[in-house]
């Protein structure tokens, strides 16, 4: 048993040295004020292994230390829980084409755009959408992410699938 949840906690770290980062979605054009959000209007798939990731929280580091009512160390733990369960499923961050954000205060929404662009540095942003609630299933919660994933897309910058993506192609 000792064996198997060692296996469990380090395959995701060693799974990943292997992984590509590339991602094979194609994202749209994005307005000045997207790219200031740090969203896509839209993300073409077609094809590839798509991953449904249950909205994730946190209220406890990697290290098991408290991060109760912390924004930002429970921003930057819940996208870790999307990265490990990406990575379990052969993808990355890299890969996340649509998310949803749950945020408990609106004056963390600024904030978490600002993080949402280190997270995503190549400019692929993910489609998404930012909600406020009023509040979380436990105490101390101030952020819950749901995401999917494609895995193994056919449609790129290069290789578009959308007309937009297309046409510019001619």
């Amino acid at each position: 048993m000792k064996n198997l949840l060692l296996s469990i906690l380090v395959f995701p770290v060693v799974a990943g040295a292997y992984l590509p980062s590339a991602t094979a979605a194609e994202y749209m054009e994005k307005t000045p004020f997207q790219l200031s959000r740090a969203f896509s209007p839209g993300v073409i798939t077609e094809g590839g292994k798509t991953v449904w990731v249950a909205g994730q929280t946190a209220t406890r580091d990697n290290d098991g230390k408290d991060i109760s009512n912390n924004f930002e160390a429970q921003t930057k733990q819940v996208v870790s829980h999307i990265d490990q369960v990406m990575r379990r499923a052969g993808g990355s961050m890299a890969n996340i084409v649509s998310m949803t954000v749950f945020i408990k205060e609106s004056r963390y929404g600024d904030r978490f755009v600002e993080m949402r662009k280190d997270f995503f540095q190549n400019g692929n942003y993910p489609g998404s959408a930012l909600i406020t609630v009023t509040n979380f299933a436990r105490p101390g919660i101030e952020i819950e992410i749901q995401a999917v994933g494609v895995i193994g897309d056919r449609c790129s910058t290069d290789t578009p699938c959308s007309a937009e993506g297309m046409a510019k192609k001619k």
